[in-house]
């Protein structure tokens, strides 16, 4: 067995898309017997999932990874484990104790692929609908985006410079509003009354709502304008799929426009709208819904812990 980590002076690098070198471990009985590291070779995030491919890796461990980049590695036959942070050899012994849980794959954008089963995001997966757009937290198992400012979605920035500020690593709680260009709100924590509540710098965000909030200081108001390379990025046409209907038990009710939960071959959920669908075929799009759009945000840091 071989594990990949993206590597970075011994720590876990957190962009998969920009990582320069990974750190290769040979497994064997569950300990590792030999590591080395492996230049990335300067290739594309999707073409990176060749190289590992071709390096006989069965696991990536990564922090923050793309749609694109995720499906790529999927078709490819390597497992992912994203959201790890800190030491990349402590990050390996504790996949190997079943201790390194994957973040839900963060914006886990990938394929269906053929005998998975298609639904809600609970056991006992039959082809479901999406009955409500989440606002706000996402559900438990959701591995796509809930909420408008990118709660759980940081790899869908995966390539985004790293961030640096006072309160990178920090656990922070800040109120926010969300709206297009227009003026619309699409989200908003103040609705709620509830903060959100996260760790900066380490993907639980999309990267222009992480970075804003680097060096806030608690107390302090700020508004961002956010294009679409630092929110949900652009639409990935690999994140498009079409499926025979009858590979898909319980797809037969649903209809264009309806969203639903796959799972990919991991088990993972991901969330999936409904695009066109005839007598035997049913199309599928999985990017996120905010994808190609510039957001704005005025975000108020309420806490610093």
């Amino acid at each position: 067995m071989k594990i990949a980590v993206t590597y970075d002076n011994g720590n876990v690098f957190q962009h998969f898309g920009r990582t320069e070198a990974f750190k290769v471990y040979e497994v064997e009985d569950g300990k590792v017997i030999d590591s080395q590291v492996m230049s990335a070779g300067g290739v594309g995030h999707e073409a990176l999932a060749g190289l590992l491919a071709d390096q006989s890796v069965d696991v990536l461990i990564c922090g923050g990874i793309g749609g694109g980049a995720q499906a790529a590695l999927a078709e490819a036959g390597v497992e992912l484990c994203a959201g790890a942070q800190g030491d990349a050899d402590q990050a390996v012994e504790a996949y190997l104790k079943g201790e390194l849980v994957s973040t839900g794959a963060n914006c886990d954008h990938h394929h269906h692929e053929e005998g998975h089963s298609c639904g809600h995001h609970e056991e006992g997966h039959s082809c479901g609908h999406h009955e409500e757009e989440q606002s706000g937290q996402e559900q438990e198992g959701e591995a796509s985006c809930g909420d408008g400012c990118g709660k759980g979605c940081g790899g869908c920035s995966g390539c985004a410079p790293s961030i640096t500020g006072r309160n990178v690593g920090k656990t922070c709680r800040a109120h926010y509003r969300g709206t297009f260009n227009d003026g619309t709100q699409f989200d908003s924590s103040y609705d709620r009354g509830e903060p959100l509540e996260f760790v900066c710098g380490a993907g639980q965000m999309i990267y222009g709502f992480d970075a804003a909030v680097a060096d806030m200081e608690v107390g302090q108001i700020v508004d961002v304008h956010l294009m679409p390379e630092e929110a949900y990025g652009q639409p990935d046409p690999n994140a498009i799929f079409t499926l025979e209907i009858a590979q898909l038990p319980g797809s037969e009710g649903l209809n264009a426009g309806d969203k639903a939960y796959l799972t990919n071959q991991y088990g993972q959920p991901f969330l999936v709208t409904v695009t066109a669908k005839d007598e035997t075929t049913i199309t599928f799009d999985a990017n996120h819904e905010m994808a190609g759009k510039e957001l704005n945000f005025r975000i108020e840091l309420v806490e610093v812990k």
